[in-house]
């Protein structure tokens, strides 16, 4: 961890500058929260595996021509990036029914879509990162028009890249978070994290609604075995890496 005082900590990483002002070192947590940091706790060597499976995940859609903001990984749980401005939207894609998608429509837990859904919530904690229909979001200027497009473009492309991805791994793909952010170039490149904690990953070949969770599902609901689904994430994608 770095000697300097942090700009910025949030729930699972800590970000710091750098003597390039144009480079932020953002450090990986074990904490772990859920329901907007109303559950509390730890995960062991948490920091470390998200760190990595984002690494490895980051370079892959780099390579598929999709920009990040990704650096290097210059220890187990830091990561230099690019310092960008981010934009306050978290782009959530689902491909099949889970979590607030079940409880706001009916729809059964597991439904596969016909097509990958796109949404977008407010980065806001204090208003419990509300979903958003387009209309308020331009209303709020969390974005343009134009800045909309560009991510949901994004967004499907990066569907596409972890969907085929985790399929050699033996993963679903349920659904995951992304953010993105504005380098001084005016360029948008994807930022944070993609990991256990962003993702819900379920085991392709597991029937057992509790036993296929590999993310921070088990962690929400108390399911056990949470380090051990992480590490067999990054196991697996480490294999077809």
């Amino acid at each position: 961890m770095s000697d300097t005082p942090a700009l910025y900590e949030g729930k699972a990483k800590i970000l710091y500058p750098t003597e390039d002002p144009d480079v932020l070192l953002t450090y990986f947590k074990d904490d772990a929260t859920a329901f907007n940091a109303q559950k509390k706790g730890t995960i062991v060597d948490k920091g470390i595996i998200n760190c990595e499976i984002t690494t490895h995940l980051f370079k892959l859609i780099a390579q598929k021509g999709i920009s990040t903001h990704y650096i290097d990984r210059p220890s187990p749980r830091e990561m230099r990036v690019k310092a960008v401005q981010i934009i306050p939207l978290e782009v959530v894609v689902r491909n099949i029914a889970a979590g607030s998608l079940c409880k706001q429509t009916g729809l059964a837990i597991g439904t596969v879509l016909p097509q990958p859904l796109v949404e977008f919530y407010y980065k806001d904690d204090a208003m419990g990162d509300p979903l958003l229909t387009l209309d308020r979001l331009y209303l709020i200027n969390a974005a343009t028009a134009a800045e909309v497009a560009e991510l949901q473009t994004k967004a499907l492309e990066i569907d596409r890249i972890l969907t085929d991805f985790f399929g050699q791994c033996g993963i679903t793909l349920v659904d995951f978070k992304l953010e993105f952010g504005i380098d001084k170039s005016g360029q948008i490149l994807l930022a944070d994290e993609i990991s256990p904690d962003s993702c819900r990953l379920w085991l392709a070949d597991e029937s057992d609604p509790v036993k296929r969770i590999l993310d921070k599902d088990r962690f929400r609901q108390d399911l056990g075995q949470v380090e051990n689904a992480y590490q067999q994430v990054l196991d697996r994608v480490r294999s077809h890496s």
